[in-house]
């Protein structure tokens, strides 16, 4: 009986566990800025130890509010996010508009707002 029991629990002691949010220690990489036109920035960010597409997406979405606030200008409006990884190292690629004014659409953000948010979070910008 015991016997049977040590087998089934073999495989569950060869899994490695989920981690949690207490464990989340993200190693941010850097950001690589593009200027693809006076308002559309594209923005390439990597890091380890994410613990979903999300988190490598607010980075991008970090790098995004800091950038806007250097160029002095308030708000973003996001276009796109493609999140990739291989090895343990995240990736996204991420196009905004900026702009001195709150612009049309759904996806917007305010650059003061999101960049106090990523500080507070540890999340670091551009």
């Amino acid at each position: 009986m015991k016997a049977a029991w040590l087998i089934s629990c073999v495989p569950l002691a060869a899994c490695d566990p989920v981690p949690t949010a207490e464990q989340f220690i993200p190693d941010y990489r850097g950001v690589e800025t593009t200027l693809l036109a006076d308002d559309l920035v594209q923005f390439n960010v990597s890091m380890t130890n994410a613990l979903s597409a999300q988190d490598v997406s607010n980075y991008a979405e970090c790098a995004a509010a800091g950038y806007t606030l250097i160029r002095g200008w308030g708000f973003a409006r996001h276009l796109r996010t493609n999140v990739d990884e291989e090895a343990g190292v995240w990736t996204a690629d991420a196009v905004y508009t900026i702009s001195p004014a709150l612009p049309r659409g759904i996806k917007t953000i305010d650059a003061e707002v999101v960049s106090a948010s990523c500080a507070e979070k540890g999340i670091p910008t551009v």
